[in-house]
C-alpha cells in the first residue's frame, strides 16, 4: 500500500478532498514531492449546493467531480479511497483500513461536521446535511412525510407531517427554507393537490437575533423580507431545547408538532484521532499559525474549516467557509513547495471577496465590499459565481438547464423516494470543505 510514486522526494499526504486539500494538491503540480490525497469517497463535492440536491433540484452527480479525473496528468498524484482511523505524528504515519501510510508532511483537511452542542436527543431524531447521503436522506424524509401527509384524513393528523422546523439560520438554513417554501408554493398545488398548502408550515429558528448573522444589517432584513413573502416563519433570538422525533420544544414553552427537524446550527472540525488535544482550540479545530501548521508540530499543517488561525485579530479563527478553504489551500500548497526547496514561506492572507446567499426564484442577497444588492440581480450574480465555481464543464450545463427548467416551470430535477431516511452512518467525513 505504501509504494512510493518517486522515493527521491519527500512525501505530502493529504487527508481530505474537499475545498481546501485539492488546492493543496494542485498547488504542488510542479513541486519535487509525492503528493498523496486520500478521500473515503472517490469525488470532490460542491457543498454550497448540496441543498438544491436535497431539494430535488440538482442530482448528486451534478455537484460532484471525481478526484481522479480533477487530477489526471498530475504526474506526482496519487489517490487512494480509504478511511483514516488515526495519524501518528510522532512515528509519521497514518493508520488506515488499507493499511499503515508513512509520511514527510501531513496536511490535514478532514473538513467539519454537525455540531449538536452537546444535546442527544436532537442528535439522534434531527436531520444533518453535511454530506451527499444526508442531502438524499433529506430529500426522502421531505417526499415521504408529503406522502404520508396524503395518506391522513385530519388536519391534527397531517401536522406533523408538514411542519417543517430548520434549526440555524446562517447560508443553510436561509437557502434550504427557501427551497422548500418554493416546493410548497409551487410544486404542491400541482403534484400533492389532496393536500392544502396553507397547512405546511415553514419555520426557521435561530439564536441569534437575525437571519444571516455573517452579511450586513441591511442584507439580513432583506433576505427575512423575502422568507416572509415566501410563507417562512422566521423565530429568531429563540433557542431550541429538544426533539424527541415527534415535537420540537423551545425554550419559553412554545411547542411545535414536527416529524421534520433539519439541523443546520453549528459545525465543529473533523479531528483524526492522534493529534494532541492541546493542539485543538474551540469548535473543535486545529490551532495552526499564519502558513497552516499545526500548533506543536513541525511537519503536520491543517486547512479549511478543521483549521483554526488563532492571533488578536482573529479570536475564532477565520470563517468556516468554502473561500477561506480554497484560499488557504492554494498558499499551503505554495509553502510547501517553499518548504521543500528550503526558500521562506509566505504568511496566509484571507481576501473576503462578499458573501451571499439565495432564497428562491429572483431572491436573493449579495454583500460585496461596500456593494449590497438584493433580488433578481443577486440572484444572477449567485447563478453566474456558482456556475463559475463547479468543477467540470458537464456539472456546469447541467445545472444551468435544470435552473433554466426550474425558473419556468418549476418541475427543473426530480423528486424520486430512493432511499430511506437515515443518518450517514461515517463517523469521519473528508469529503467536506465548509461551511
Amino acid at each position: 500500500m505504501d509504494a512510493p510514486v518517486n522515493s527521491k522526494f519527500p512525501k505530502i499526504v493529504i487527508i481530505g478532498g474537499g475545498f481546501g486539500g485539492i488546492e493543496v494538491a494542485k498547488g504542488l503540480k510542479d513541486a519535487e514531492a509525492e503528493v498523496l490525497l486520500l478521500d473515503r469517497n472517490n469525488y470532490h463535492i460542491f457543498q454550497p449546493l448540496l441543498y438544491q440536491v436535497a431539494t430535488g433540484t440538482l442530482e448528486p452527480d451534478t455537484v460532484s467531480y471525481p478526484l481522479r479525473k480533477m487530477f489526471a496528468g498530475q504526474k506526482n498524484f496519487e489517490f487512494r479511497m480509504t478511511e483514516v482511523t488515526k495519524v501518528s505524528p510522532e512515528t509519521n504515519t497514518i493508520e488506515t483500513n488499507l493499511g499503515t501510510i508513512t509520511y514527510d508532511y501531513l496536511v490535514i483537511a478532514t473538513g467539519a461536521n454537525t455540531n449538536y452542542f452537546g444535546n442527544k436527543e436532537i442528535e439522534a431524531n434531527a436531520m444533518p446535511m453535511k454530506s451527499t447521503v444526508e442531502a438524499l436522506n433529506l430529500k426522502s424524509r421531505i417526499l415521504q412525510s408529503l406522502e404520508e401527509a396524503t395518506l391522513r384524513t385530519t388536519r391534527e393528523e397531517r401536522e406533523p407531517y408538514l411542519n417543517f422546523v430548520f434549526a440555524g439560520a446562517g447560508p443553510t438554513g436561509v437557502e434550504l427554507a427557501g427551497a422548500v417554501a418554493e416546493i410548497r408554493n409551487k410544486v404542491l398545488p400541482r403534484e400533492y393537490p389532496s393536500l392544502n398548502k396553507d397547512e405546511f408550515n415553514i419555520y426557521l429558528v435561530d439564536m441569534m437575533p437575525r437571519v444571516l448573522p455573517p452579511l450586513s444589517e441591511k442584507a439580513s432584513k432583506k433576505a427575512q423580507e423575502q422568507l416572509e413573502s415566501m410563507g417562512v416563519q422566521v423565530m429568531t433570538g429563540v433557542k431550541i431545547n429538544t426533539f424527541n422525533g415527534d415535537e420540537i420544544s423551545f425554550e419559553g414553552g412554545r411547542v411545535i408538532r414536527t416529524k421534520n427537524v433539519i439541523w443546520s446550527a453549528g459545525v465543529a472540525g473533523v479531528v483524526p484521532d492522534g493529534i494532541a488535544r492541546e493542539s485543538v482550540v474551540r469548535g473543535n479545530r486545529i490551532q495552526v499559525d499564519n502558513i497552516g501548521r499545526a500548533k506543536g508540530y513541525q511537519n503536520v499543517f491543517a486547512v479549511g474549516d478543521v483549521a483554526a488561525e488563532i492571533s488578536e485579530k482573529l479570536e475564532r479563527g477565520h470563517p468556516m467557509v468554502g473561500a477561506v478553504a480554497s484560499q488557504a489551500g492554494k498558499q499551503l500548497g505554495k509553502n510547501l513547495a517553499r518548504i521543500i526547496k528550503g526558500q521562506p514561506t509566505e504568511p496566509f492572507k484571507y481576501w473576503d471577496k462578499g458573501s451571499m446567499a439565495v432564497i428562491g426564484k429572483n431572491k436573493a442577497v449579495a454583500d460585496i465590499g461596500s456593494f449590497k444588492t438584493a433580488g433578481f440581480f443577486a440572484w444572477v450574480m449567485w447563478m453566474g459565481v456558482h456556475m463559475l465555481l463547479m468543477a467540470g464543464f458537464r456539472n456546469k450545463v447541467v445545472a444551468f438547464v435544470n435552473w433554466f427548467g426550474s425558473y419556468f416551470t418549476y418541475s427543473g430535477g426530480t423528486r424520486l423516494i430512493l432511499t430511506k431516511p437515515k443518518k450517514d452512518p461515517v463517523p469521519v467525513p473528508t469529503d467536506l470543505p465548509r461551511a
